[in-house]
């Protein structure tokens, strides 16, 4: 009780600080965070998807990425930098994220999710690619080879989220606030309403876990794609996770893509055993763990992670 008092007493406080943000218009938000290589698509429900189309275009390999919850495609930058002279590097903002539009009421779920990576990847006319995500992406990723087993050529987790393991101790206190605000409706309204700044940046530090990549920039980017029309609205609905078909560890046995997994040791937001239960049940999996590492190592740790994701991607079977 004296728990929740607490967290109550800290929302408020957070609400005291801080006015209620008005949206940023898309145009605003498309001249300051897209440029040259973003592209958009117009899907069926209204939806228009940000994505970018990167790297070789003739490489032999296709790799799509998915970022995690609140993040953008702007995640994935730090691999596109190193491996597009080699391979054809495809992200995407999911809806409620970045610079993807979806319409009022919109209700976002697992199986919407792989809807929208199916859906871009279908019109882009990819051939059977490498699918890469993180936390939430990492989520959406193997549910994605579950439906679509034929269209996944490789699977990389990234400190993804959905092994159905028991809590480990202390996860409750350490994620960050963000998170336990969700759990609760008065939480929930406060996200939708007020200016996300005073929990963003502690919420990034915590995912990155070195401060000095948390720059002034990286927190602008955030707060102000939260800030999209309809973002806020998305990212806060208790909805989004239902819907799911739920998973046992005997589930994962069916991914037959050859996998990586990759761990950060520090995740404050999903603990290394967690991330790491994927390469138990996926048969075959490799597991890589970054004793340094956080939430997010392909922007912490750019030039290791990049060689290793090289080295896996390398000793896959040529296409037929």
């Amino acid at each position: 009780m004296f728990r929740s008092l607490g967290l109550l007493a800290l929302v408020v406080a957070t609400a005291c600080l801080s006015a209620c943000a008005s949206d940023i218009p898309y145009a605003e938000l498309e001249a300051r965070y897209g440029g040259e290589a973003s592209h958009y698509m117009d899907l069926p429900g209204d939806l228009r998807v940000h994505y970018r189309d990167q790297g070789n275009p003739q490489a032999e390999i296709t790799l799509v990425m998915v970022h995690g919850f609140a993040a953008s495609l702007h995640a994935w930058e730090p691999w596109v930098e190193r491996l597009g002279e080699d391979y054809r590097l495809v992200s995407l903002d999911l809806p409620g994220h970045g610079l993807t539009r979806a319409p009022a009421g919109y209700q976002s779920s697992p199986e919407a999710q792989v809807a929208v990576v199916d859906a871009v990847a279908t019109r882009l006319g990819l051939p059977p690619f490498v699918l890469a995500g993180n936390s939430m992406g990492g989520g959406v990723a193997w549910r994605y080879a579950l439906a679509h087993p034929q269209k996944v050529r490789g699977l990389v987790l990234v400190n993804a989220a959905g092994w159905p393991a028991a809590a480990v101790d202390g996860e409750a206190n350490s994620r960050p606030l963000v998170f336990k605000l969700l759990e609760t409706p008065v939480g929930r309204s406060l996200l939708r309403n007020l200016d996300p700044r005073p929990l963003a940046g502690r919420g990034l530090r915590q995912a990155y876990g070195d401060e000095t990549l948390v720059t002034p920039e990286l927190v602008d980017r955030y707060v102000a794609l939260a800030r999209a029309p309809g973002h806020r609205a998305i990212l806060t609905d208790p909805r989004r996770r239902s819907g799911a078909e739920p998973v046992t560890g005997q589930s994962f046995a069916a991914i037959a893509a050859p996998t990586l997994v990759m761990v950060g040791a520090l995740d404050q937001v999903i603990p290394a055993e967690r991330g790491a239960g994927f390469a138990q049940g996926i048969p075959g999996a490799r597991l890589i763990t970054y004793a340094d590492g956080g939430h997010v190592p392909m922007e912490q740790l750019p030039d290791r992670t990049a060689e290793d994701l090289r080295v896996f991607l390398d000793s896959l079977t040529p296409a037929s």
